[in-house]
């Protein structure tokens, strides 16, 4: 089985933050980790090379493969930030009243904060925290 990419680091979340080529995006990264380390009350950790996120949890899936990972998070890459927010991107009633966004099967695409509702935002973070913690033994 293939060793896992996306392990915790020792690199600094804000030192990797003060390296993104975009303020837009380092001011948002920055408002992103506030908003995620007050409901998850964890600290930003590095996951991998881009990943900045909160708290952890372990998966196995049918097939045997498992691992751990972050309960949620989010990376500013070029193109947008992208939040990882699991099953809560199938409420229908909060995404309506989000705004600007795309989505993947666990993903959310934002282009930058000052596009979406950021209550909703906080919501759907929330929710998908406690979604992530009932299904999971998180930490």
């Amino acid at each position: 089985m293939a060793e896992l990419k996306t392990v915790p680091t020792e690199i600094d979340p804000f030192d990797f933050i003060e390296r993104v080529d975009d303020d837009q995006k380092q001011k948002d990264a920055k408002e992103l980790i506030a908003l995620m380390k007050k409901i998850t009350g964890k600290p930003p950790k590095m996951w991998g090379p881009s990943i900045i996120g909160f708290g952890r949890y372990r998966y196995k899936y049918e097939s045997g493969r498992e691992g751990e990972i972050c309960m949620t998070g989010f990376s500013p890459r070029k193109p947008s930030l992208v939040l990882y927010l699991g099953h809560v991107l199938d409420n229908r009633e909060l995404m309506a009243k989000l705004g600007k966004y795309k989505t993947s099967k666990s993903c959310l695409y934002i282009k930058k904060l000052d596009d979406i509702d950021r209550g909703v935002l906080k919501k759907l973070v929330e929710e998908s925290v406690r979604e992530m913690r009932r299904r999971y033994d998180c930490d």
